[in-house]
């Protein structure tokens, strides 16, 4: 009998995927667990996820797919190199380890076409999950993941999937344009990782983030920092004692078997071992990507996605139709002409303040100090003056505006908020700081297509949410204010406001937000209400969509860089944002949305935003 028969599908699979990752990388003494916590790679130690109870052939290949990924980058990636020429932080750091990812994968995918496959799966899955397949613009996706994504077709020639291309598309025009001798040039060196480093660099400097460029570290300063980057998928995660540890090594025959055995499995069988094996039922579950975009709640879901959108205000309403809109909410800013000016200029002086130029004097090295010129040729023995000019915190900032785009903020509420969007929109621009504004409904009232297919399909019990979601961007961040103000009028318009799902709006514009390089981000949400979708609520538990709100809310307040406000109308949002104001009157909007975000450019306020609840 061979020391195998008798095994589990689940264990068979464990050893298949443990040989195959020692074969790629070349390394007998690679030590791989698995468990329910998050991918991590650290010398010869690698721990890679169970796949989900249930799971279908698309997701195994997804999870061989990070297995396969970490044996590549032991095979064919020197650490030590690689950290001598990186960039040390910002879009530069972003873009120059996607070409390096995209250069040691290429050369596993070129060789081994069942790690093609695998690869490509796992980019599938991710794209999905992060919600990239639906991305329209570039401020949906991610600069440096395009250009990898990019780089990596160009060196295997095989196409992008479907869901990675829409990363693509809105970046592939500019990307060209400006380096597309770089990418050649990346493409005839893959092979050599120090030349391929060199050019990297190149790459970046003609893409305009040059500036983020420093002097490569001390080679003295590597060992330190070696240790940091091979934590590639989730950070600082260590590897713990209960982890599965597989010590039996494998060959060809081994991972056919494997492969079947797994695909044959009792997928009762394979749910109810991965609830017993990895880290253990105390381990928590993953709840951010390495980017820092947070992944939906685990209690939380959706019957089904694909009726879901993220649309363009302009591609809402013809074009005549948006300009008598707008026309429309400019009568209203002019009725409001006085207060609107009064807090335009009120938020402009304060925030203009907060970028008024200071220097340090005197000083040995820096910009030559012109003023003591004439001191020196009086007494050419009297030394040069330097001087330095002080960081400002208040620059490298964007903000982001969320506007609840329910039937409820129907009338007046939605008019005002449109024209503080208004207001600060050109206030921002004038002041250079970044601004985008973003709204939340859904495509029906009491569900859409979604719902349509759960009846279909003999209404299943506790199916999650079942409505089609319908987020606008009414102006990006990107987008100049003169390209972007007429989508503002949109709002103005009825039948686009219908159900509010609060949580999933409040993630989409954190995800948007947190992949950008400024340095600081502010999101600012409006809202008049708890969610509410009735046909949702009818078939969940009755808190469903206030707890998941809850969830979103907790990730981003206590978890992530991006700065949180809320402001309420008519309904006391205290409760559940840490930082929020409540206004009674819709017409209080402005002053508030004003002294809100004065206060978060304030130093105080930052401090105060950071602190955790008492």
């Amino acid at each position: 009998m061979s020391q195998h028969d008798g095994e589990g599908p689940l264990e068979a699979f464990k050893r298949a995927t443990t040989a195959t990752m020692r074969a790629l990388s070349g390394n007998d003494e690679l030590e791989v667990t698995f468990g329910q916590g998050a991918p991590m790679l650290r010398g010869d130690r690698a721990r890679v996820p169970l796949p989900p109870g249930k799971a279908d052939g698309a997701q195994i290949n997804a999870v061989r797919g990070v297995a396969d990924a970490f044996a590549l980058r032991l095979a064919h990636h020197d650490e030590a190199l690689h950290g001598a020429q990186r960039p040390a932080q910002g879009m530069a750091l972003e873009l120059f380890e996607a070409v390096e990812e995209a250069r040691y994968l290429s050369l596993g995918i070129n060789r081994y076409a069942g790690a093609a496959d695998n690869i490509d799966a796992r980019l599938r899955e991710d794209c999905v999950r992060a919600a990239l397949d639906a991305a329209q613009t570039r401020s949906e996706a991610p600069l440096g993941l395009a250009v990898g994504l990019m780089l990596r077709q160009r060196m295997t020639g095989r196409p992008l999937p479907a869901e990675a291309e829409a990363v693509v598309a809105p970046w592939r025009d500019w990307v060209l344009d400006l380096a597309e001798g770089d990418l050649q040039a990346l493409v005839d060196h893959q092979g050599d990782q120090a030349r391929f480093a060199a050019l990297a660099r190149d790459l970046i400097t003609d893409l305009g983030f040059g500036s983020e460029l420093e002097a490569p570290p001390d080679s003295a300063d590597q060992d330190g920092e070696s240790d940091a980057m091979d934590e590639q998928s989730e950070g600082s995660a260590e590897l713990e004692p209960q982890d599965v540890a597989l010590e039996e090594d494998g060959n060809s025959e081994e991972l056919d078997d494997g492969d079947r055995s797994l695909q044959e499995m009792d997928a009762d069988a394979l749910e109810d071992a991965s609830d017993g094996e990895g880290e253990g039922e105390d381990a928590p579950p993953e709840t951010q990507d390495e980017q820092g975009r947070i992944l939906v709640d685990i209690d939380y879901g959706a019957f089904s996605t694909a009726f879901d959108e993220i649309v363009s205000a302009a591609d809402l309403c013809e074009p005549s139709e948006l300009d008598r809109l707008r026309a429309l909410l400019d009568q209203q800013l002019q009725a409001a002409q006085v207060a609107t000016s009064r807090l335009a200029n009120r938020l402009q002086r304060r925030l203009m303040a907060k970028q008024s130029r200071s220097w340090d004097f005197d000083l040995e090295e820096g910009l030559l100090d012109t003023a003591k010129l004439a001191g020196v040729i009086v007494d050419p023995t009297s030394p040069l003056a330097y001087k330095q000019e002080r960081e400002t915190q208040f620059r490298d900032t964007v903000v982001s505006l969320l506007i609840d785009s329910s039937g409820s903020m129907r009338g007046r509420s939605i008019a005002i908020a449109a024209m503080c969007a208004d207001i600060l929109g050109r206030t921002l621009e004038r002041c250079s700081v970044k601004v985008e504004i973003l709204g939340f409904t859904t495509r029906a009232w009491r569900g859409g297509q979604s719902r349509e297919l759960w009846l279909s399909q003999g209404k299943p019990s506790e199916p999650g949410r079942l409505n089609d979601l319908r987020h606008i961007v009414y102006k990006a961040a990107d987008d100049p204010w003169r390209r972007a103000r007429r989508n503002l009028g949109l709002m103005m318009r009825e039948d686009v406001l219908k159900e509010n799902i609060d949580g999933e709006a409040l993630i989409w514009a954190h995800n948007r937000l947190v992949v950008r390089p400024e340095q600081r981000k502010l999101l600012m949400v409006i809202s008049d209400g708890l969610p509410v979708d009735n046909s949702t609520l009818l078939v969940n538990p009755s808190n469903y969509l206030e707890r998941h709100l809850k969830y979103a809310i907790d990730q981003i307040e206590n978890h992530s860089k991006v700065q949180l406000v809320a402001i309420g109308i008519g309904h006391d949002v205290t409760h559940h944002y840490r930082r929020a104001v409540t206004i009674t009157d819709a017409e209080q909007l402005g002053s508030a949305m004003t002294e809100q975000l004065a206060a978060l450019f304030d130093l105080d306020g930052m401090a105060a935003a950071r602190r955790p609840a008492a």
